[in-house]
């Protein structure tokens, strides 16, 4: 196996776990604090919705529902997070994959949130980075510490991929 299958097998396994970590967080928020993520149903309603060239929504909450809504959503979800990872695996060095730091992971975690903020949440009615939700502020906040967790994630399923790595 070359160093781009392996990197992207990485990838692959380290973009699963981060996306794991980060729903482990949101659950976490929903149980302890009564914070609400984002209804993975509703983002495959609005994925649902692009092959009929609707791209943008007033309310995704009040589109139609679609076929197996939830079923896309969450392979939206994963395979967002694995693409992430993969391309996070990619841009950086063989070195960070067989000795991952925290920084790098952090940082491209934290980057992301431009994703959610300027693509996801216009799309689904809800204003740039939340514009026109009830509290812009606390969705903007959990947006940002959601995208840190799964840096977090990247950086230590990294670590766990690391030691499955031929030295």
């Amino acid at each position: 196996m070359n160093i781009d299958a392996t990197a992207i097998l990485s990838g692959i396994a380290i973009g699963a776990g981060a996306t794991l970590v980060m729903d482990a967080w949101n659950l976490f928020l929903k149980r302890v604090f009564g914070i609400q993520s984002l209804n993975i149903c509703l983002l495959g309603r609005w994925i649902a919705h692009i092959p009929r060239g609707i791209f943008k929504h007033k309310s995704i909450a009040a589109a139609e529902p679609k076929p197996f809504e939830c079923v896309v959503g969450w392979l939206a979800h994963y395979s967002t997070g694995v693409t992430l990872a993969v391309v996070f695996v990619l841009l950086g060095s063989g070195e960070w994959l067989a000795r991952p730091t925290l920084l790098p992971a952090l940082v491209y975690g934290i980057v992301t949130v431009v994703f959610p903020f300027f693509v996801v949440q216009p799309s689904l009615g809800l204003g740039m980075a939340s514009s026109r939700t009830p509290n812009p502020r606390q969705a903007r906040v959990k947006s940002l510490m959601t995208h840190t967790v799964f840096g977090v994630g990247l950086y230590v399923c990294a670590l766990g991929v690391s030691y499955a790595l031929p030295a």
